[in-house]
């Protein structure tokens, strides 16, 4: 079984120069699997831009012409946090394709891994909180669309909400969203996804893994579904700058393996991003991101 990875260079890249550490990760990650040996560079390819006709069946053509023709607002540009700029879009374009492509490849092979993606604050006419374009809502109605799958979950364990893709799916019965998020984090206006569980600041591994436990086999269970869509961010480290909880790396390990396992044992395929990360050690951020790697490919 050949496992592929999407990644291009510009993932890492054409932030400015106050920007850019937060996309360092991007770059960092494929280097450190492929020098440890988890990956070789035959896992690995490189998307290319997605297709207009493909966005718009999650965004608005009013938006997605003010990102192509470098329209935003100032406003829109603060709620994103990012200037805009050509090689912004087309980065989100690409990746947005690249969580497209990880779907072929999941429904082929079991799963696939997206080196970013995971925007999930990105509603159909706007974007927020570095995420421009919504890459598991596309890639969710783009499956939909083919017909290519029947009912989706949508599995977000980032720290913050997905608020965009609670909003987005909120009367689509095919896509069931999921979120473990902290209570007191932003978004600090959440949306209503299919099933929320804020957590309170400082929840440890403990707390943690048991409610992940109690809800995560259950709902696979019950809602049955045959494609799923795994965020995996890392901002749920206690060494966090922004997360507010106190799980430590091991804990954020094991959650990993507990999703891939009950998603391998139901037999349902899946594609994963990484989403946040923002410990101010970029080496804790890389290492928790790249044992999301090394747990997948153990399977």
């Amino acid at each position: 079984m050949t496992i592929k990875i999407a990644f291009d260079p510009i993932y890492a890249h054409p932030l400015p120069e106050g920007h850019r550490f937060p996309m360092l990760k991007y770059e960092l990650i494929p280097e450190q699997l492929l020098h440890e040996g988890t990956i070789t560079a035959n896992n690995i390819f490189a998307p290319a831009a997605c297709s207009e006709e493909i966005i718009l069946l999650t965004h608005t053509k009013e938006y997605l012409d003010r990102l192509l023709h470098q329209a935003l607002s100032a406003s829109e540009q603060r709620k994103i946090g990012f200037p805009q700029s050509p090689e912004l879009t087309r980065r989100e374009l690409i990746i947005t394709q690249g969580t497209i492509d990880c779907c072929y490849f999941a429904l082929e092979n079991g799963f696939a891994l997206n080196v970013a993606g995971g925007t999930h604050h990105a509603f159909s006419n706007r974007g927020e909180g570095f995420c421009l374009l919504n890459d598991f809502a596309v890639a969710a109605n783009y499956l939909l669309h083919k017909k290519l799958v029947q009912k989706i979950l949508i599995i977000d364990l980032d720290v913050h909400q997905g608020n965009g893709t609670a909003k987005l799916f909120e009367n689509e019965t095919r896509v069931f969203t999921f979120s473990m998020h902290g209570q007191h984090n932003y978004p600090f206006h959440k949306e209503t996804s299919n099933l929320d569980i804020p957590l309170g600041d400082g929840t440890d591994d403990s707390t943690y893994l048991k409610l992940l436990s109690e809800n995560l086999p259950q709902l696979i269970q019950s809602f049955k579904p045959d494609f799923a869509f795994y965020l995996s961010g890392v901002d749920i480290l206690q060494t966090d700058k922004f997360g507010k909880l106190q799980v430590t790396l091991q804990g954020c390990k094991e959650r990993d393996e507990f999703v891939f396992t009950h998603l391998q044992k139901s037999k349902v395929p899946f594609t994963v991003a990484m989403g946040g990360g923002y410990s101010p050690d970029i080496k804790t951020i890389v290492e928790a991101h790249c044992n999301t790697f090394r747990t997948a490919l153990m399977w």
